[in-house]
């Protein structure tokens, strides 16, 4: 495995030393600095992080679990790629999901939820401008999560949470597919006015409408750079 001046640490920073790895080792793969398929050693990993074994290892496991890496039995952990058959049945699950937690937010979402969302869509605008993609994912991921809060289902939000792992890895191909960014602002607009006029089924269509968009962008990218996937 190459060595990569992009995966030192600053061992100085107050924060915890797992976390700082976690999202090294995340912003590695999400930039493509740890491409699909690369094996993930991990004394190399914590020799060119200046760390030990330990945090790699823990943050490696928890990025298996949310679908950035996969364990190979005998073999290894490898950065995963984008399966068409996971996509299609992630997407499947999230565009009911998402439709459903909409509608409920509609019928059921505070002036203050309504404001919150308001005030995301801001910031969600002021990095598109930026094209900072990884504050963008979690500007988009924090979208989504205020919409389940207002659907006020606890047990819809814990399903969707279960799933967001593994849509994040789909979030960073989807929201780097030129012009989808701006696409994907227009379409939070069109849901959180559908919420805030109280529209029931107009807010589960534009849920709905947003994610199959989601996936159309997703399919295309890989279509173009991961031809011969399936």
């Amino acid at each position: 495995m190459p060595k990569r001046d992009n995966l030192r640490i600053d061992l100085n920073n107050m924060r915890p030393l797992g976390e700082i790895v976690y999202e090294t080792l995340r912003e590695a793969i999400i930039k493509q600095n740890l491409k699909p398929g690369e094996r993930l050693m991990e004394q190399e990993l914590a020799e060119e992080m200046g760390v030990s074994r330990t945090p790699v290892r823990e943050a490696i496991r928890k990025l298996v679990m949310e679908g950035y890496v996969v364990m190979i039995p005998r073999r290894g952990a490898y950065v995963a790629g984008l399966s068409i058959k996971d996509i299609n049945d992630v997407f499947e699950i999230r565009g009911a999901l998402e439709s459903l937690a909409a509608g409920l937010a509609a019928a059921r979402a505070s002036r203050e939820e309504i404001e919150e969302m308001e005030r995301n869509l801001v910031l969600e605008a002021a990095h598109y401008e930026t094209s900072d993609l990884l504050k963008t994912i979690d500007v988009d991921t924090r979208f989504h999560e205020l919409i389940y809060q207002a659907s006020k289902n606890t047990r819809l939000q814990n399903m969707l949470k279960d799933l967001r792992d593994q849509v994040q890895r789909f979030r960073t191909k989807t929201l780097a597919v030129p012009g989808r960014l701006k696409f994907a602002l227009a379409e939070h607009r069109r849901i959180v006015e559908a919420i805030a006029s109280g529209n029931v089924a107009e807010a589960k269509q534009a849920a709905r409408h947003h994610i199959e968009s989601a996936e159309s962008a997703l399919l295309e990218v890989i279509a173009i750079t991961e031809p011969n996937n399936d």
